[in-house]
């Protein structure tokens, strides 16, 4: 039978000459991992010739450079982020302030007053009186906490200076032609 390669290799001598100039070597700690993923196939610096280890140094410079660059990047987009964050705390804060006790939304409303808001069809209950000033320019619907609340226009074009998301429904009394459906008075059928 063969002997394996192992066993050819110690008869030989090689691994014993190379077990040999292992030992001899002084140990070196091993080197600082620097997060980055190790090579595969390289082969260790020190065997290296001497033109190539700078340029390792240029490019683990380069890669230093690299993941500081991408840090700051990381960095300024979190701020920018916390920073919209808190303007859109800071406007949801003062249209609550705003809102506080001015809202004329009734419990005993029995007529549904559709709008479409944020592409979809929405609905306020409302009573006869106020339908008729929402439809004449003079309440509006806010959206505040999932509610829809009916508000005079005064406070309804406040909220709309602070934040025009917030604001659901405020008809405009000047405009003239169309009606509640949409649809143009003068459209010829």
């Amino acid at each position: 039978m063969a002997d394996s390669l192992r066993d050819q290799l110690l008869k030989s001598g090689i691994v014993k000459q190379v077990q040999q100039d292992r030992a001899r070597e002084p140990k070196r700690p091993p080197p600082p991992s620097s997060g980055k993923p190790a090579r595969k196939g390289g082969k260790p610096p020190a065997a290296r010739p001497a033109g190539q280890s700078q340029q390792d140094i240029d490019l683990a410079k380069a890669y230093a450079l690299r993941a500081q660059t991408e840090a700051l990047e990381r960095q300024r987009i979190e701020r920018e982020a916390a920073e919209l964050a808190r303007l859109r705390r800071e406007r949801k804060q003062k249209i609550q302030q705003l809102l506080e006790g001015k809202a004329l939304n009734k419990a005993d409303a029995d007529q549904p007053r559709n709008f479409e808001y944020g592409g979809k069809i929405r609905r306020v209950h409302v009573d006869a009186a106020q339908l008729a000033a929402l439809n004449a320019g003079e309440l509006g619907v806010v959206q505040q906490g999932g509610r829809y609340l009916l508000v005079s226009r005064d406070i309804a074009v406040q909220v709309r200076d602070i934040d025009p998301h917030q604001l659901a429904l405020l008809v405009d009394p000047n405009a003239a032609g169309v009606g509640d459906d949409g649809v143009p008075d003068d459209l010829m059928w």
